[in-house]
């Protein structure tokens, strides 16, 4: 073949490839950078309208709240979006807001935080010894299934009506569920996972280190998500049978002079709080959960 033959074939294969790549829309040597910005613009365009929704979602609920009370409800049953938003700036103009959050924030995050470690120390020493768990499962199941309203006055007796009392109530709460969960999750361990570190020459130490402890993670962290609400509750109702200032005592006092609107405002605070935990644990489960590998789509 002729030079200029070749030549001919290069700048025909050439074109060939610049047609293509229009057509496309690839650029020349950069499609993967394309196809990675386009990945982050639907990710983030996605992300965008989901917050959008929710923003309309919420704003449309409270217009009909608004609307409606008054007109197609008693506003003394149900108060409105306004009432409450100004009860909330009377308390916090005045402090009132900010001490007693204060106080329950304290009961529901030492509450939680000890309830949340003595229940994943718990479940997973007992899930380890399968005959201790055998033993122990119906023991623990039947203590999980108490109300743990009827607890509280038995705690009065014991520890008073002081913030020890709520913190422990809140624990109690909090302790079962993640104890469940974490035992679960170190049962449903893939054995044949661990026979493979044995034949590799593991000890017990790199079995709990590498498989057991990283496989309950999932189990320890669905236990810490589902508590986080009983933590609340657990310090409200210690609050609500007796106490004299939280969150729980704001209720109380509101609902005793017939103030919808502070039950409401107290309510939204709770709700606020287990939002702000809500996001913690799972800011944790992200960092945790590294180790997984990406799912395919």
């Amino acid at each position: 073949m002729k030079p200029a033959e070749k030549l001919t074939v290069a700048e025909s294969q050439a074109q060939a490839a610049a047609v293509g790549n229009a057509r496309t829309g690839a650029s020349p040597g950069g499609p993967i950078r394309e196809n990675i910005n386009r990945t982050w613009w639907d990710k983030h365009r996605h992300s965008s309208i989901v917050w959008a929704l929710r923003a309309a979602v919420l704003i449309a609920f409270l217009v009909l709240w608004e609307l409606a009370s008054g007109t197609v409800v008693d506003a003394t049953f149900i108060s409105k979006p306004t009432e409450i938003w100004a009860r909330l700036v009377e308390w916090i103009k005045d402090g009132t807001l900010a001490d007693n959050t204060w106080i329950t924030l304290q009961e529901i995050i030492i509450g939680f935080f000890f309830g949340a470690l003595a229940g994943a120390v718990v479940g997973y020493i007992m899930a380890s010894i399968n005959i201790l768990f055998e033993v122990l499962d119906p023991f623990m199941l039947a203590l999980y299934s108490i109300p743990k309203v009827a607890l509280a006055p038995l705690f009065i007796v014991w520890f008073g009506i002081g913030i020890e009392m709520k913190i422990l109530l809140a624990a109690i709460s909090v302790f079962f569920l993640v104890f469940l969960n974490t035992a679960a999750g170190v049962r449903d361990v893939d054995r044949g996972l661990i026979d493979a570190v044995r034949l590799m020459g593991g000890n017990k130490w790199d079995i709990v280190r590498k498989v057991v402890l990283p496989a309950s993670m999932t189990g320890l962290l669905t236990g810490l998500k589902v508590a986080i609400p009983y933590a609340l509750i657990g310090a409200v109702i210690g609050e609500l049978v007796a106490s004299n200032q939280g969150l729980g005592y704001l209720i109380n006092s509101a609902a005793a002079q017939f103030d919808t609107a502070g039950v409401f405002a107290t309510i939204v605070v709770l709700t606020i709080v287990a939002t702000i935990l809500n996001f913690g644990v799972t800011l944790l489960g992200r960092r945790v959960n590294r180790w997984k590998p990406l799912n395919e789509h």
